[in-house]
């Protein structure tokens, strides 16, 4: 072992020691708001109900991520129904998505944090044959202690934005012996790809998105097309999907001022604890406003519904005209599409998509994306869309075709971890 990677171990280990004492207050801190964060505190430092007979784990960070796994659960269960699976994450609406995803067939807990104590009590209590870890999730002591035990370790779904890749390069030489231990590497597109291996990923392969193979649920979609009557099917519905923190102000805002009185403007932001403030934001911007929750009928008056419920993100996108995907008016990387492409919605989305740069760039060359600069320009999209039935129409096809034509990412990783499922 070189001195400057003795180092950065030693750093990085060095760290999770001092965070040792906070962890507790943290998962209280966030328990007040989420009671998610409440539970299963033994599973955080490896304990909780073991998993018996060898399973092929897959970890999945949060909801999007266990959104990527979903169609690999599915392959998983349909190609080898004899390996028991078990799912991980590290956030409770990771595990609610988890929950939503499998049932009870499928085990959930949550990773334990990286300390060599902690991840060594996990997998010697669940001995799984093989790990997927999903996107970007690279812990190196859980990958070093894998890699010693002989436990095959994958890298799913990987993606990697210059901005990431800058972190983790502040530490070259842990990321190298890290990334050097996976069997094999499943980035989503080539610039990904060459991210990876410049911070020493090998065996590199570029598979697309799995979200892409992720077929949205009917009992979701007729969810929303019955929303829809309830709402209004002569209502033009504008859909504003995963919100962030200071989107929100900037989108009502314009909306009051810009968006027809006819329209309904289905507000859903990305966290739950945000859903009361978001409520707020609404009243503070003079606007009649209803929560999903609470009402099953929409009043001609109301202005916006506040979609303050978890889990029923395809329903949204069923339910709307145009989508606006959040996170991406400031500078928060923007949220995934694919969802929305999938039920042939056309999407607006802002300047800001550098978390899923290749995707959007492929949406808007195909036709099924467009980009506004502000929220000004985002109600003049709309309401361009709204009222051009033929331009919404032939948008609302191109994002099918855009969905339909990347699909396959998931038999690629099939493929890939095939020979260590046993």
């Amino acid at each position: 072992m070189n001195l400057r990677l003795l180092l950065e171990k030693s750093l990085y280990r060095l760290a999770w020691l001092l965070a040792l004492p906070v962890l507790p207050v943290r998962l209280f801190l966030r328990g007040l708001k989420e009671p998610g964060y409440f539970h299963h505190w033994a599973e955080r430092f490896g304990g909780g109900q073991v998993v018996p007979n060898h399973p092929a784990w897959i970890h999945a960070v949060s909801v999007g991520e266990m959104q990527a796994a979903a169609p690999l659960v599915l392959a998983l269960q349909s190609h080898y129904p004899e390996i028991p699976i078990l799912l991980t994450c590290m956030t409770a609406t990771g595990r609610e998505a988890a929950h939503r995803l499998s049932g009870e067939a499928v085990p959930v807990r949550y990773l334990p944090y990286d300390f060599p104590w902690a991840v060594n009590r996990f997998l010697q209590r669940n001995r799984p044959c093989l790990g997927v870890l999903m996107e970007t999730e690279i812990w190196p002591t859980l990958v070093s202690i894998c890699y010693a035990d002989r436990i095959p370790m994958y890298l799913a779904n990987a993606r990697l934005s210059e901005k990431s890749a800058q972190g983790y390069g502040r530490l070259p030489e842990l990321m190298r012996d890290t990334l050097g231990k996976f069997s094999a590497v499943a980035a989503q597109y080539e610039n990904d790809a060459k991210r990876l291996q410049s911070l020493g990923a090998e065996n590199v392969q570029v598979t697309g998105s799995l979200k892409f193979d992720l077929h949205p649920p009917q009992t979701q979609i007729d969810q929303g097309r019955l929303w829809r009557q309830i709402w209004g099917t002569e209502r033009p519905v504008l859909l504003a999907a995963s919100t962030r923190e200071g989107e929100e102000e900037l989108i009502l805002k314009a909306f009051a001022a810009h968006a027809p009185v006819a329209w309904l403007l289905v507000l859903v932001p990305r966290h739950p604890q945000r859903f009361d403030e978001v409520a707020a934001l609404i009243a503070k911007a003079g606007l009649r406003y209803q929560r999903r929750s609470q009402t099953t009928r929409t009043s001609v008056d109301t202005h916006v519904l506040l979609g303050d419920s978890m889990g029923e993100m395809i329903s949204y996108y069923a339910a709307c005209d145009v989508a606006f995907i959040g996170g991406s008016l400031l500078p928060y990387g923007g949220q995934n599409l694919i969802e929305a492409t999938a039920c042939g919605v056309p999407v607006l989305m802002g300047p800001h998509t550098h978390n899923f740069a290749r995707i959007a760039e492929m949406a808007e060359a195909h036709g099924a994306a467009q980009r506004v600069a502000d929220a000004d320009e985002l109600i003049a999209a709309a309401r361009g869309l709204l009222q051009g039935r033929q331009e919404r129409e032939a948008m609302s096809q191109d994002a099918l075709r855009f969905a339909e034509a990347h699909r396959g990412a998931t038999e690629k990783v099939m493929t890939m971890i095939a020979g260590d499922l046993h």
